[in-house]
């Protein structure tokens, strides 16, 4: 039964994840917002309203590039979300110029996932090597042990991520709510966007969890 659960969660969730996101996004990239700005449109008038006026929005390519970059200070979206009027496109750019708002108020989870990121990259690749030894070799556990300590901070990277994402979503509804750029039912659309993007990091993390948990059983159980 615990494999089943097990299986479930780290193959079939984050398939499910994308499938809502892609969903979820085709749909409402389809629905032209009332407002009729484009995504760069958004993101820019709530950047200015917000005085971040030396933040620069960009455009980028692939599906659902959109991201905000804090080195470089700018909000790069993807050419649909960035030349098209869509309910999806207002809800993403106004995520990504959440996470300028968040820059520049220096949110807490924000600054601490920046710091932990490049240690989180160099441990996280790290770990898999001495991961595979361990269990390889059964002689040498304590080599499993070091890099499940290396893939823990990756893992607290991901955790840490949640809350910053959670926060960039409440500020947009936020923001494209008081300032009038999506109406009525375009709230709840909005929404729907967000929330799904989100389901994302969560499936991620939820595997990243479980995939340190059962290791750390290998571990203590060898001992």
């Amino acid at each position: 039964m615990m494999f089943w659960i097990y299986f479930a969660a780290i193959i079939i969730l984050p398939i499910y994840a994308q499938f809502k996101v892609k969903r979820t996004y085709n749909r409402y990239s389809q629905v032209r917002s009332t407002s009729g700005m484009t995504g760069a449109e958004v993101a820019r008038l709530i950047l200015d309203q917000n005085g971040l006026h030396n933040v620069k929005v960009v455009e980028s390519e692939g599906f659902l590039s959109d991201h905000y970059n804090p080195l470089t200070k700018i909000v790069a979206l993807s050419s649909h979300n960035y030349h098209e009027a869509s309910v999806a496109g207002t809800a993403v750019a106004a995520h990504e110029v959440g996470h300028a708002i968040q820059d520049k108020e220096a949110y807490s989870f924000l600054r601490f996932r920046h710091r932990l990121a490049p240690v989180a990259n160099l441990t996280s690749n790290a770990s898999w090597i001495f991961i595979m030894i361990g269990l390889i070799f059964s002689s040498m556990n304590s080599l499993l042990g070091i890099g499940i300590l290396l893939m823990a901070v990756g893992v607290l990277f991901q955790v840490v991520t949640l809350p910053v994402e959670f926060n960039a979503s409440s500020r947009a509804m936020d923001q494209i709510v008081s300032l009038g750029i999506i109406r009525n039912e375009e709230e709840g659309h909005a929404k729907k966007v967000l929330n799904a993007a989100a389901m994302t990091y969560v499936a991620a993390t939820a595997v990243a969890v479980l995939e340190l948990v059962r290791l750390i059983f290998i571990f203590t159980n060898r001992d």
